[in-house]
């Protein structure tokens, strides 16, 4: 049931939408609570717009009544993004799932924010296109959440982020207003760029209804190396050896140690055995250039000495081995901890140093740190592993995050590169950011949503950064 203040006003709305388009179900409350970090906080009510005029119908309503409004993509977020800590409507995008458009002519595709990310590709690869952005999780995650967190991906060392295919945008702002930003020319310098000013806003100025993307040409082929090592600094040399033979990757995946154990473990490839560093390489292009380049980057492998280099050449043998990075979560989680995954990123020139300060981490607090990720772009995910059940181990664990925070940002790091702030990383956000622009930041905010409804309780706000007391922590998933 709706809180006693919101019981009238949501009575109101309810009658203002479709049946199909409103819920007060408990269980599906329950549902909408929760993203994949750890605090769960139910909403008083959710809403499934079908078009923009709802959106923007509910969002005015919402604004005149003061009710919080969460928006919500696919909650696939690592860092509570889309946990509605104060309540009050939740509003899911999934519904407005529509593939409006794809231009092979103008290199577009014009989506709704709830289409998938992995079927946007699918479809517009069998036009000859290609749109890059690929998050890990891009079977279950939607192209208006990768927009609100400007989401990345092994591709974009070559390619880029979200940020770097959205040319225009629909966008309802907390008042009703609906706003058409950019375009969809690929170049575009009417004024201030005001469409990406919500790429990456964490749901806190405005909910995205359109996107128009920019797309590529589909390169002909592709082809993969993976590579083992006895020691990260090996593999580490053979990334920079890489870029300074004037190669550059779709993408480079870097692993360690006690990543590939669990890997090792869980999928029994021999190959892992014993491997203390694991490097793939993915290279796109012309066939004639790209099996070319797939030869001098084996030579130059080879002059690093490493335990085994595979080779995959077009689609399938590629993704045989893509299958061993996808399993990497999975496995970590089978040791049964708890895998804080942060998404630090580091200064690329400082990978090695990253690494040797996690088993310094390691040593002096006692828990496993699994390193992988996108060591291209110096993008690595660093996972603490706790057992919560031991005494101490949270306040422990977040004693290692300080030291790992502080450091990132003493390098010239960002203390995240994919995931955003939402709730996981609101203790650190006025370390990464000076007074004045965190000032900024907050003048953005009054300025596009005066009454603050639009995701209340995260990283702008001014209370404690703790999740409020109705907020209930759960394992991660």
């Amino acid at each position: 049931m709706p809180t006693a203040r919101l019981r009238k006003p949501l009575s109101q709305l309810r009658r203002m939408l479709p049946a199909s388009d409103f819920s007060l179900d408990p269980a599906v409350l329950n549902e909408y609570a929760t993203d994949k970090w750890f605090a769960s906080n139910l909403p008083d009510a959710v809403v499934f717009p079908h078009n923009t005029q709802t959106v923007a119908k509910v969002l005015s309503f919402a604004n005149r009544h003061r009710i919080p409004v969460t928006p919500r993509g696919a909650g696939h977020g690592y860092v509570g993004g889309c946990v509605p800590m104060h309540g009050g409507i939740v509003i899911s995008l999934e519904r407005m799932n529509r593939i409006k458009q794809i231009s092979a002519s103008d290199f577009v595709a014009v989506v709704e924010p709830g289409v998938n990310t992995k079927h946007l590709q699918e479809c517009v690869e069998k036009e000859g296109l290609f749109y890059p952005p690929d998050p890990a999780s891009r079977g279950k995650n939607a192209i208006g959440g990768n927009i609100v967190t400007n989401a990345g991906g092994p591709r974009c060392l070559k390619y880029g982020v979200t940020r770097d295919y959205v040319i225009g945008l629909e966008v309802v702002t907390a008042e009703g207003s609906v706003l058409r930003l950019g375009g969809r020319t690929h170049k575009n310098k009417t004024g201030f760029e005001l469409h990406r000013l919500f790429v990456g806003s964490e749901g806190l100025l405005g909910v995205v209804t359109e996107a128009t993307l920019k797309l590529l040409p589909l390169p002909p082929f592709r082809a993969c190396l993976a590579a083992g090592f006895d020691s990260m600094r090996s593999a580490v040399r053979a990334l920079h050896e890489i870029f300074r033979a004037g190669f550059l990757p779709a993408a480079l995946e870097l692993a360690d140690q006690f990543t590939l154990a669990a890997a090792y473990k869980r999928t029994g490839s021999e190959q892992l055995r014993g491997c203390r560093a694991h490097l793939i390489i993915e290279l796109d292009g012309q066939i004639k250039s790209v099996r070319s380049e797939v030869r001098d980057v084996t030579t130059l492998l080879g002059t690093i000495k490493p335990l085994f280099i595979q080779t995959g050449l077009g689609p399938e043998q590629c993704e045989r081995i893509w299958e061993v990075r996808r399993e990497f979560s999975y496995a970590l989680r089978d040791t049964g901890l708890t895998k804080l995954n942060e998404d630090v990123v580091v200064p690329r020139g400082r990978l090695e140093d990253l690494f040797d300060f996690a088993a310094r981490l390691q040593k002096k607090h006692g828990f496993p740190i699994a390193c992988f990720g996108h060591a291209g772009d110096g993008n690595i995910h660093t996972n603490i592993m706790v057992d919560l059940t031991q005494s101490g181990a949270k306040k422990r664990s977040e004693l290692a995050l300080d030291e790992l925070f502080h450091q990132v940002l003493a390098w010239g790091g960002s203390i995240t590169g994919e995931h955003g702030i939402g709730l996981a990383k609101r203790r650190w956000w006025p370390l990464a950011v000076s007074p004045e622009v965190l000032a900024l930041h907050r003048t953005l905010k009054k300025t596009l949503d005066p009454n603050g409804i639009l995701n209340p309780g995260k990283f702008l706000d001014r209370e404690s950064t703790k999740p409020s007391q109705k907020a209930a922590t759960r394992s991660a998933r």
